[in-house]
């Protein structure tokens, strides 16, 4: 069932942990300014690693944010996601415990689940044996961790879960907490976080042969450049408070954005006669919404940076709008890619674009390659009244989504 405009959930709070700063208007500055929090991997020791850039989330201390407790049970993934969780109810307004438990549920995206807690357990497994492996091993690297700790740290007893799509998941979760909005509960708790920035998790990434091996931050991820030789990892993400339209009305609650549409498809195996699924998947999106390309104003694109990769995107997105015919940025450049947080926080980038009317350049790229015949916005940010965007997003493997949100 598809929901009118004014029934569509809509999302009212937002939480932000990237490279790009610790909260909204702190990522939303850096986005505008184009400060980028890529940088030498400092979590690891990455020498010996043909990959040493990363997006790292400044600061960030689990102590600080997550109950002491916590931290030796979970992943750094799950403390992330816990701390943006904080922010997005405490900018929603709203008090868990104030709310009828079975009301509110938890849908997250997750890519790797909880890597350096599986890393280091498995260090210990072969350096001493099994008898000095935690306990909490079986539960912390779970894809599903991160859902769970913020359902029982928040009394959440609706239906929840966990999407695994890679970079593409972000959206799939938001995606699932609309279906819940629409048949079962008042409020979820979605989005997504990573944190795959250990030697387990880049040696894991790496055998996608899509990591940028550049040295200089200002030209190691350049989407659809004539220059471009994969992305950056990244940590981080974004968790949104997304709501039933008529419970944020009772409650007199202001919102950032509507979801209006959300659709997923899976590429098919390479050597197919089909096409690639990403503009199949913004039709549906846009058929669910309603809507026609005439009314996209705006487009986040996957942007993975892998030549290849772009120009199919680039393609797909000619083939709906025509050569230009629609404003594209790919702000994840100041990020790198983020996996299970990545689409999320491209959600979040995407509902102050619509707040604030203003389209976010893309930082690094100069020069478009052959066959992007695409509008990326390039050298400032681009001011214009906004009512609609589009975010796309891909995974590894061919996971495929796009979502549709609406300007309040």
């Amino acid at each position: 069932m598809t929901p009118s405009a004014a029934q569509s959930p809509v999302i009212t709070g937002i939480g932000v942990l990237a490279p790009t700063g610790i909260g909204t208007e702190q990522h939303w500055r850096s986005v505008l300014t184009g400060k980028s929090g890529i940088s030498g991997t400092t979590l690891f020791d990455a020498t010996p690693y043909p990959v040493r850039l990363a997006g790292q989330v400044p600061g960030f201390t689990a102590e600080e944010y997550v109950p002491r407790r916590l931290i030796p049970q979970t992943d750094r993934w799950s403390h992330l996601a816990l701390a943006a969780t904080d922010q997005a109810l405490a900018d929603a307004g709203i008090d868990p415990a104030a709310e009828p438990e079975y009301s509110m549920a938890v849908v997250t995206a997750s890519s790797s689940g909880g890597t350096e807690f599986g890393q280091h357990e498995m260090e210990r497994l072969y350096a001493k044996g099994p008898q000095w492996v935690s306990a909490y091993q079986s539960i912390a690297w779970f894809y599903a961790a991160t859902t769970g700790q913020i359902s029982i740290r928040h009394g959440m007893r609706g239906p929840c879960g966990v999407v695994c799509g890679e970079q593409a998941g972000g959206l799939d979760a938001v995606g699932q907490a609309a279906r819940h909005l629409v048949r079962d509960v008042d409020l979820v708790v979605t989005g997504g976080t990573d944190a795959p920035l250990c030697p387990y998790g880049l040696v894991a990434q790496l055998s996608s042969g899509h990591l940028s091996t550049a040295s200089e931050p200002a030209t190691a991820y350049l989407p659809f450049d004539v220059d471009a030789s994969g992305f950056v990892p990244g940590e981080g993400g974004a968790i949104l408070l997304a709501e039933r339209a008529t419970h944020a009305a009772a409650r007199n609650a202001r919102f950032y954005g509507r979801i209006r549409g959300y659709a997923a498809g899976f590429d098919p195996p390479p050597g197919s006669s089909r096409p690639p699924a990403l503009a199949a998947t913004i039709r549906r999106a846009l058929n669910r919404a309603r809507m026609s390309v005439e009314d996209v104003d705006v487009l986040f694109a996957d942007g993975m940076g892998v030549p290849e990769q772009d120009r199919a995107e680039a393609e797909a997105i000619t083939e709906l709008f025509g050569p230009k015919g629609v404003p594209v940025t790919a702000p994840k450049t100041l990020t790198g890619r983020l996996y299970g947080g990545g689409a999320a926080l491209d959600v979040a980038t995407a509902l102050l674009s619509l707040r604030d009317g203003v389209i976010p350049h893309t930082v690094g790229p100069h020069r478009l390659a052959p066959g992007c015949a695409i509008d990326l916005v390039l050298g400032a940010p681009r001011e214009q009244p906004l009512r609609t965007a589009l975010v796309v997003a891909r995974g590894f493997g061919g996971f495929t989504a796009a979502l549709i949100l609406s300007a309040p």
